[in-house]
């Protein structure tokens, strides 16, 4: 089963553009279509335009949408057409993409590790007897999956390095930084790196257990960045995480299969993603479920 498309780059930025464009296009009376002189969409029968039904929305596009429409700009700047697509394809980007590369890294590990695999398995099944829905309370007190999310996002950071524009000139233990420059942290390499981490290619989730996350540098572990400006959206992406690691492995096993790529190749340009994509062989764990 392969678990990552193998678009482009470029493919999901266009994607991601036509996808708000065309949303935006059925408002209508947002101003991009008026000012190009395009005429407004067509009635589609028994569906109208979206603009019958967009007073009812609740999203973070249309309240961008409608920002621009208040009466109440004069207490604060509203976005622009250029700042509500990038705003869009940020969202696209950095809440879809990288959670589902994450997810589908872990679901190799997984296969690859039937041991760790099979640990996991126990755990949820102890947490949620005869697949009971997770919730928030028991989730966070699941410390192996915790220990196993982690070491995954260790050995697979998809920001694989993180860069940030000085604002103004400082020096640091002796080396002077001039305003404008932009400082790469490499977190990738830091992840990877034998100093910090004994035998750092091996997935070892015991790292992050209770006993030895005291002891972890948290400038060498940057999955989600650090400091004021780390990922605003970290907890979302983990508890969204951890529900998914719960509920497939509920259900299903993970195995390699002889299209599986063992090692993985990596490609750490840009989003860290495999080569390839990444083909496992999926089981049920009770043949007698259905609609699964």
């Amino acid at each position: 089963m392969d678990l990552i498309l193998s678009f482009s780059t470029e493919t999901w930025i266009l994607v991601a553009i036509s996808l708000v464009l065309l949303y935006l296009y059925g408002t209508y009376t947002h101003g991009i279509f008026k000012k190009l002189g395009i005429p407004g969409p067509t009635p589609l029968p028994f569906f109208g335009t979206i603009l019958s039904y967009r007073k009812h929305r609740v999203d973070l596009l249309q309240l961008m949408i409608n920002s621009q429409n208040s009466e109440e700009t004069d207490s604060h700047k509203a976005m622009s057409d250029l700042e509500i697509v990038a705003q869009s394809i940020i969202f696209i980007f950095a809440g879809y993409e990288t959670t589902s590369s994450s997810l589908s890294f872990l679901m190799y590990i997984l296969a690859t590790h039937p041991d760790i695999q099979q640990k996991l398995q126990e755990e949820i099944d102890a947490t949620f007897p005869n697949k009971a829905p997770p919730t928030y309370d028991a989730l966070t007190q699941m410390a192996y999956l915790d220990m196993v999310l982690n070491e995954s996002l260790r050995l697979f950071p998809i920001a694989g390095r993180i860069e940030r524009m000085c604002k103004k000139d400082v020096e640091v233990n002796g080396v002077f930084i001039p305003k404008g420059t932009v400082v790469m942290v490499p977190s990738f390499a830091l992840h990877r790196d034998s100093a910090y981490w004994p035998e750092p290619e091996e997935f070892r989730p015991e790292r992050f257990s209770k006993k030895n996350k005291g002891n972890i540098n948290p400038y060498v572990y940057l999955p989600f960045g650090a400091g004021p400006r780390n990922c605003i959206g970290m907890r979302f992406a983990i508890i969204s995480m951890k529900l998914a690691v719960i509920r497939v492995p509920q259900n299903f096993s993970f195995k390699s299969c002889k299209e599986t790529q063992i090692p993985l190749e990596i490609d750490s340009q840009g989003l860290t993603k495999p080569q390839r994509p990444i083909v496992l062989k999926i089981k049920l764990r009770d043949e007698t479920l259905s609609g699964a």
